[in-house]
């Protein structure tokens, strides 16, 4: 991730606390399930060629909702909207589709056609097959990095909320929704920051990305001393951005209403230095993960009052259509020859 690749696996764990010896981790945070913590022996610059990957037949693809089923959901959180009860919903969906060879299931070969067919600020893999996880993601989305400097560690996070094809696509919708987050990563960051450090320095930047654009904004604040990992992630995950507002009863009709577990999805992942206090961790959205012989990818819209229902079910296939047709391609694999 971000440039950084790990060889030589030393440890897994599934414990924030193993932070607590130091050293440098992957870590994977799903939405729903146990953290993944690797601990590896190298790190440098240099990729290890992936592969063989072979994707799935596109017609083989499913979905946890349809179409019909999704428009009645967004219509039931309108409804908890308008009773007052929450303001933003983030819902998604999961796709499926089976694995055909599993000799060809690498997912550093998928992590290398994600690179060519979707290049992504925070992309990243993990493939650790003998503990039964594999997570390719091209995430454009920062969840948290954190820096030391002079003045102590600085948290920053980069909620994206608003999505088209073009910018002239981008509505009051998506900036009112983009403001709506910004209030709420800044309230978590502020339990773990030190008061009146909390700032905005970035508010709807448009970033364009394969296919699509993004309105982004950035959110930063110094660290308490005394703040540790586990702290930091209780006070801040899951991610704003795909949970809603207030994030309590957003989770609450989330878990009502999404019929397949996001897992990875939504979740975060990226590495963190428990040696040197630093960080860096993106939203596990545009992630695919392996399990049983099936991939998997999620895919979700921001559902508020202003909602068209069609709109968002739209919004929910743009953001996947690129990335499901690139993971159904092929890698040949180290030593091959791309066709």
């Amino acid at each position: 991730m971000g440039g950084r690749y790990a060889r030589g696996l030393r440890a897994v764990s599934h414990d924030l606390d193993a932070l607590h010896a130091g050293g440098r981790w992957v870590v994977a945070l799903p939405y729903a399930g146990r953290p993944v913590l690797a601990r590896f022996e190298e790190w440098n610059m240099v990729s290890a060629p992936g592969g063989p990957w072979r994707g799935p037949a596109l017609a083989d693809w499913t979905s946890s909702l349809g179409q019909a089923e999704y428009i009645r959901d967004v219509e039931r959180v309108r409804e908890q909207i308008a009773a007052g009860d929450v303001y933003q919903v983030n819902l998604c969906r999961v796709l499926s589709a089976p694995v055909p060879d599993p000799s060809a299931s690498d997912l550093a070969g998928l992590h290398e056609l994600l690179q060519r067919g979707n290049p992504a600020p925070f992309g990243g893999y993990l493939n650790l097959p003998t503990h039964g996880i594999g997570i390719a993601s091209a995430s454009p989305e920062l969840f948290l990095s954190v820096t030391v400097g002079v003045d102590g560690r600085t948290v920053r996070s980069g909620p994206i909320k608003g999505t088209g094809r073009t910018e002239a696509d981008l509505k009051e919708k998506d900036r009112a929704e983009n403001v709506m987050i910004v209030d709420l990563v800044r309230n978590d960051l502020s339990r773990v920051c030190e008061p009146g450090s909390v700032s905005v320095p970035a508010l709807l930047r448009v970033e364009e990305h394969p296919g699509l654009v993004h309105l982004v904004s950035t959110v930063e604040g110094r660290l308490r001393p005394d703040v540790e990992w586990t702290e930091l992630v209780a006070a801040t995950f899951p991610p704003g951005s795909v949970t809603g507002a207030p994030k309590s009863s957003a989770l609450k009709l989330i878990d009502l209403l999404e019929p397949a577990s996001r897992e990875f999805y939504c979740g975060a992942f990226g590495w963190i230095d428990a040696d040197t206090g630093e960080a860096e961790l993106a939203v596990a959205i545009r992630t695919f993960w392996l399990r049983d012989r099936l991939l998997h990818f999620g895919t979700g819209a921001g559902i508020t009052w202003a909602s068209d229902p069609v709109t968002e079910w739209r919004e929910t296939d743009l953001k996947a259509s690129n990335l499901i047709e690139v993971a159904s391609g092929a890698w040949p694999g180290p030593g091959a020859v791309e066709s």
